[in-house]
């Protein structure tokens, strides 16, 4: 007996296995998405995906690329929030981006350069860190139709969700922040620094995800 609830939601699934019946969960990923081709369809991985690319987001936000001639620093945060919205879809994938933020509000140093705490995650970065759980649904989104699978179509799409990111990150700071009074001071305090790294990593996952594809598809015959 098979009981789904839902569109690409956990269902039970029941099967005779003569003295006993086994009970598979069935795993809340989009059908269409990279992860749910390449692992069994169970909740523990969801669960485990969900958890795993936060972590992952944390690790990343950790990297620092110093920029000559200036404080601002490129870190890998976002890149892990444009590998989550792709590999996940757009719920698990802004789910996992809530993990990782909450996390790190409630202490846990996963903010870019070991940050954490309550007035960090709704602080100046406040907007940033919104940015990121929407940009892993739109990405995830995108992802779900398909959109991650060559080059020419996820490199917008994780441009997409880099716009995102900033749109909200840098009207933040434009309203918040006393120091930034004009919408084009929080432009240069929150984005031109960083045109060229997001730039980077939107390509540079526009390549890995296509790539991944390519193995998925050899390694299952697809």
């Amino acid at each position: 007996m098979v009981v789904h609830i839902g569109r690409y939601r956990p269902s039970l699934e029941y099967r005779d296995g003569g003295a006993t019946n086994e009970r598979v969960i069935v795993q809340a990923l989009h059908p269409n998405v990279i992860t749910a081709y390449a692992l069994p369809r169970r909740a523990v991985n969801t669960v485990t995906l969900m958890v795993g690319f936060a972590l992952l987001t944390a690790v990343a936000a950790q990297i620092r690329i110093p920029i000559p001639g200036t404080p601002i620093a490129i870190t890998g945060q976002t890149f892990g929030v444009l590998l989550a919205g792709a590999a996940l879809g757009s719920r698990i994938g802004a789910g996992s981006m809530l993990v990782y933020v909450s996390l790190g509000a409630i202490g846990l140093p996963f903010f870019a350069g070991g940050e954490s705490g309550w007035t960090y995650a709704t602080g100046a970065s406040f907007g940033y860190l919104l940015g990121f759980v929407v940009a892993a649904w739109l990405i995830g989104r995108l992802a779900e139709q398909r959109r991650d699978r060559t080059v020419v179509t996820a490199v917008p799409a994780f441009l997409a969700g880099s716009a995102a990111i900033y749109t909200l990150g840098v009207t933040w700071l434009w309203v918040t922040v006393e120091a930034i009074p004009t919408f084009n001071g929080a432009l240069h305090a929150g984005l031109y620094p960083f045109l060229v790294g997001d730039l980077t990593k939107a390509v540079a996952a526009g390549l890995l995800l296509p790539g991944a594809w390519y193995l998925v598809d050899r390694t299952t015959g697809s």
